[in-house]
């Protein structure tokens, strides 16, 4: 599943890519991805320390 979500991540970076005419809308686009990485990354972590029943990320609670 690595590989899969590889390719459609380098898929939508060289959408944006061919969107961005100016360098600061390519910063803006790039940070408003981010933002959607890490909300995505906390969301599986909590659903992982749920499933799981541990502490995954050190903050002393599961989930």
């Amino acid at each position: 599943m690595g590989i899969f979500w590889d390719l459609m991540q380098q898929s939508e970076l060289e959408k944006q890519q061919a969107h961005a005419e100016t360098l600061e809308d390519r910063v803006e686009q790039l940070e408003k991805e981010l933002l959607k990485t890490r909300e995505l990354l906390s969301k599986t972590l909590h659903a992982l320390e749920e499933h799981v029943g541990k502490d995954i990320d050190g903050d002393g609670k599961a989930g």
